[in-house]
């Protein structure tokens, strides 16, 4: 059996997937394009080691934070996962969903050219986009999207599923949700979020994960001077609310989730309700 729980950030995943767990003996594999990086703690949320219940936990906490770890890697990893837990029960979870769907389907990739485009002007890289696609409308000022574009081969996104599974999704109405996720980062700040993010600054560590990572890359602007540090929290407050808007689109135009609305008042309701589902579909 394969469950994934998918939904915004902040809406209880991590809470269900330990529960499911405990409930049919499986094995707990991420799904979260942050929380595979070492030391990216607080500010992904990442579950703590009395959270686990001594459920085993697989793709958390393993990428140096200087690496960039691509859907690619992930697949790959996760896949083998899939086929040496092939005869005993898998609860995938994590919010990104592109990690989700090039796990679970037909979804091919190749790996990226590693080559060096430092020496070409906005305006030649563009060009060169052009040239590769003519349909390429990235603008001519993101450089990072035009070099990635040119470093990326061919990928075949396919909608075949290549194995049988249940998507769970966790929803809240958005009043609730957005409230959810400002305490959220409250908590994290008062967790040590600054302290975490400026032992990377001071090391002057400066990768993929730490420049797009929501509650990083606010944080090193803040350490920069370019922001203060009450814009820096608006701003995580910010980018995460309107990162779960991005991640319930995706969910809803490109993986068939099945979606329960949580029970804050009383979680062990939502649990039940889920389980029973589970098991219906299962019969």
């Amino acid at each position: 059996m394969i469950v994934a729980i998918v939904g915004p950030t902040g809406v209880g995943k991590t809470k269900l997937s330990v529960e499911l767990a405990k409930k049919y003996n499986a094995v707990i594999i991420n799904c979260d394009a942050m929380q595979v990086y070492k030391d990216l703690n607080i500010g992904t949320a990442k579950i703590k080691e009395e959270e686990k219940e001594g459920i085993p936990h697989y793709l958390f906490d393993f990428v140096e934070v200087e690496r960039n770890y691509t859907v690619f890697d992930y697949q790959k990893d996760a896949r083998m996962l899939l086929e040496k837990f092939k005869d005993e029960n898998i609860i995938l979870v994590g919010g990104t969903g592109l990690y989700l769907k090039a796990l679970l389907y037909d979804y091919i990739f190749s790996e990226e050219e590693d080559t060096d485009y430092s020496m070409y002007t906005n305006e030649e890289l563009k060009e060169m986009c052009l040239q590769k696609d003519e349909t390429c409308d990235i603008h001519v000022n993101n450089r990072r999207r035009l070099i990635r574009f040119l470093q990326r081969k061919e990928e075949r996104n396919y909608s075949k599923p290549l194995y049988d599974f249940q998507i769970i999704g966790l929803t809240t109405d958005r009043e609730k949700l957005y409230d959810i996720i400002n305490k959220r980062v409250d908590k994290m700040i008062e967790e040590g979020l600054v302290e975490e993010v400026k032992s990377f600054y001071d090391k002057k560590i400066i990768s993929k994960a730490l420049m797009t990572g929501i509650g990083y890359k606010e944080l090193y602007e803040y350490f920069d001077g370019i922001i203060s540090f009450e814009e820096a929290v608006s701003k995580i407050k910010q980018n995460s609310r309107h990162y779960a808007k991005r991640q319930y689109t995706f969910f809803n135009h490109q993986l068939p989730v099945t979606w329960f609305t949580v029970d804050y008042e009383n979680f062990q309701n939502t649990i039940q309700e889920v389980e029973e589902f589970i098991e219906m579909k299962e019969s």
